[in-house]
C-alpha cells in the first residue's frame, strides 16, 4: 500500500523480524528492518569497544557511534506509519514502539507465543497485540482495504460504546 510504512522492531537477536518483515513485503508494505544488518552481536561489540576506551556507559551514549545509531532510527521511525514491536526484544524495542504510540502512529505487539510465561497489562497502549503473523497479516490487510475506501487517516481512536473507529469528532455520537 502506497504511503503506508512499517518500521519493525524488535532485538538484534531476533531472526524473526526478517522473516514477518518478508511476510509483510508479500503484502505490499513498504517494511523497514535495515537496523538488523550489523547482526546479534553488535551491542556487545559496541560495549566491548567503548570499555576498551575507558569509557562508562553515560560517555559512550555520548560518542559520535551512540548518536549515529541513534538518529538512523529515529530518522526511520519518524518517516513510519506503523510500528510493529516482534518480541522477544528488550527495553530499546518497547521505548521505541511508546515512542511511535506518544507520536499518534499506530503501534502493534506480536507475541512470540500464544500463552506467553509473564502477561503484561500495559501492552493495552499498543493498538493490537496478535499471537501469530497470520493474525497480524489480516488485520492489517483488512486495515489496507479501509483505508483505501476512505480518504481520511488511519483512525487512532475508537468508540467505547460500539468499538468502531472515530475518525471526527461528531462520530459516534449517538452511542454516548
Amino acid at each position: 500500500m502506497v504511503g503506508r510504512r512499517i518500521y519493525l522492531i524488535g532485538s538484534l537477536r531476533n531472526l524473526a523480524v526478517i522473516e514477518v518483515a518478508k511476510v509483510l513485503r508479500e503484502d505490499g508494505w513498504e517494511v523497514f528492518d535495515d537496523w538488523m544488518s550489523p547482526g546479534p552481536e553488535t551491542d556487545d561489540h559496541w560495549k566491548a569497544y567503548e570499555q576498551e576506551r575507558g569509557r562508562t556507559y553515560q560517555e559512550a551514549l555520548r560518542g559520535a557511534h551512540a548518536r549515529d545509531v541513534f538518529e538512523f532510527d529515529k530518522r526511520h521511525l519518524e518517516a513510519s506509519d506503523i510500528a510493529i514491536l516482534v518480541l522477544p526484544a528488550g527495553r530499546s524495542g518497547h521505548l521505541e514502539l511508546g515512542w511511535m504510540l506518544g507520536r499518534k502512529k499506530w503501534g502493534f505487539i506480536l507475541l512470540d507465543t500464544d500463552d506467553p510465561e509473564r502477561w503484561d497489562i500495559m501492552y493495552q497502549f499498543a493498538d493490537g497485540v496478535f499471537t501469530t503473523v497470520t493474525d497480524l497479516r489480516t488485520y492489517l490487510k483488512l486495515h489496507q482495504e479501509v483505508q483505501s475506501l476512505v480518504s481520511v487517516p488511519a483512525p487512532r481512536l475508537v468508540c467505547l460504546t460500539c468499538g468502531g473507529p472515530i475518525l471526527k469528532e461528531e462520530d459516534h455520537a449517538d452511542c454516548r
